[in-house]
């Protein structure tokens, strides 16, 4: 009589994936590159005269009037720097959110990574970008209430 000496291996989980979190957190993100990124590259690139006769009548169309400031150009390249700087943290933060979000999908605290690059589009934008941190807020809140248990086998 042999007895079956291989050891007794359990059942592997299935592997839990984060995608709705992460689809969330890399359309926020595209769309802040694009907007964030459109207005930093159109304002910091463009010359004086270029900024007078295309760019402030389409900011002041848009509700943004420099009117009240000495000058208007400065004042428009530094809001746009602002928004520069703030989408690369805001990329910075969310590189980590997504890194974490592969390599560990079970931990739920990798959605204060997704929460911290909403605030920073909020406050960098001036909340202008509201819609799009949106999706960010969207995706820190499943991290935090999306469960990652596993139902029973069957």
């Amino acid at each position: 009589m042999t007895a079956d000496i291989a050891p007794h291996r359990a059942p592997r989980a299935k592997s839990f994936r984060r995608l709705p979190e992460m689809w969330l957190a890399g359309i926020g993100v595209g769309l802040a590159a694009v907007l964030q990124g459109g207005v930093t590259l159109a304002i910091n690139s463009s010359t004086r005269a270029e900024f007078d006769e295309v760019i402030a009548p389409a900011l002041s169309a848009a509700g943004i009037d420099f009117a009240s400031t000495d000058d208007a150009y400065e004042a428009a390249r530094t809001l746009a720097a602002w928004f520069g700087f703030s989408l690369l943290l805001m990329i910075g933060l969310a590189a980590v959110g997504f890194f974490l979000a592969s390599r560990r999908p079970r931990r739920r605290s990798t959605g204060w990574w997704f929460l911290g690059a909403a605030l920073v589009c909020l406050v960098g934008t001036q909340l202008l970008l509201y819609p799009v941190a949106f999706f960010l807020f969207l995706a820190a809140a499943l991290f935090a209430v999306r469960s990652t248990r596993q139902g029973p086998s069957t």
